[in-house]
């Protein structure tokens, strides 16, 4: 590992260079660059979550640590590695102190691995709006994760505002195996469904997607109550004859249930954040289910057929943010409550 204080970017670009001619690597067997943008009290859990990441998808890591913006004077503190601690790739750990810190870009865009997609993913809270952010606006893909925010929801309704077609959320990673079981429940069957139930905290983001994917594809009212415990508990579908319904039954498995037929166990696996961002690395083209949930949710129409142009907007952040009116108050229908025509 090579580490480099009061340092430039070239100096940084040069020291990649030296680190892979060292280690014999090959730029072009990298499949993506991840950006990862963390504040420096979450370093660790980021660096662990995008380790597991890199061991499933080989790409260049460049995590942007933006510390002390106020700070009198820029600077840039760089770590450059190449199969070290932070996996089998090219890793580059910045931290970036003053004006520096709001000119990212300008650092990372040289590092960016030839020809390969750009996945920038926001440990911390998301952004209020994404085109503020130089390093989303030339990401293929941006990943975020309201889950983070002090109010989940309220940053959901940010993101449906915001939504672009590359844009996805952790919260919507974190039910993949919900509506895959679900959808396996529904396989061989000609139920038609009346209505559905997810036991689940009206402010959970997932269970809210949940509901919104629920609508758009089966077209039916949805509600959401709370269980007093964190996380789904069970989706309940009501058909014609009885009830369709996936129960967790532990940490790694759920349990289906359908009428006359004999319950079945299968794999349900809470995932910790770095297998998250590892299943959302293996799309790297746009999620349109993603966008038809979330427009479901928010009633906010046709998130899906946006244009997926994003023009960045200059925001200093020692000033405060302007008004985002139509991302800051909740869209149509999008409460916490059933979801019944075009909300939750």
């Amino acid at each position: 590992m090579t580490t480099l204080w009061d340092t430039t970017g070239s100096a940084v670009v040069k020291a990649l260079s030296a680190e892979r001619r060292a280690a014999g690597a090959l730029a072009f067997g990298l499949a993506l660059t991840l950006v990862v943008v963390v504040d420096e009290k979450n370093v660790a859990a980021a660096e662990s979550a995008a380790t597991a990441a890199a061991a499933a998808h080989p790409c260049r890591l460049l995590i942007v640590v933006r510390r002390q913006i106020d700070a009198p004077h820029p600077r840039l503190d760089a770590e450059v590695s190449i199969g070290g601690g932070l996996g089998p790739g090219e890793a580059i750990v910045m931290r970036m102190y003053g004006r520096l810190a709001l000119h990212a870009e300008s650092v990372v865009l040289p590092l960016l691995a030839s020809d390969a997609p750009v996945v920038t993913w926001w440990q911390d809270e998301p952004p209020t709006r994404i085109a503020f952010d130089p390093l989303g606006v030339f990401a293929d893909r941006r990943v975020t994760d309201c889950d983070r925010a002090p109010d989940p929801l309220a940053a959901l309704r940010l993101r449906a505002a915001d939504f672009e077609p590359g844009d996805t959320d952790l919260a919507w990673t974190r039910i993949s195996g919900w509506r895959t079981l679900l959808a396996a429940a529904f396989d061989g069957r000609s139920d038609r469904p009346r209505s559905a139930h997810i036991d689940a905290e009206p402010t959970d983001p997932s269970a809210q997607l949940f509901a919104g994917w629920l609508r758009a594809k089966l077209g039916v009212p949805v509600d959401v109550a709370g269980t007093g415990k964190r996380g789904i508990q069970a989706v309940r579908v009501a058909v014609d004859d009885g009830e369709v319904a996936v129960a967790r039954a532990d940490t790694r498995s759920g349990t289906i249930t359908r009428p006359g037929v004999p319950a079945r166990r299968l794999p349900l696996r809470q995932l910790d954040v770095g297998d998250l961002l590892a299943e959302e690395l293996r799309r790297l083209d746009h999620d349109v289910i993603y966008a038809e949930a979330l427009s479901a949710w928010s009633g906010i129409p046709d998130l899906a057929r946006r244009s997926g142009h994003r023009e960045h907007i200059w925001q200093d952040p020692m000033e405060s943010p302007p008004a985002v009116a139509a991302a800051a108050a909740p869209a149509a229908g999008a409460d916490s409550g059933p979801v019944a025509g075009g909300g939750s």
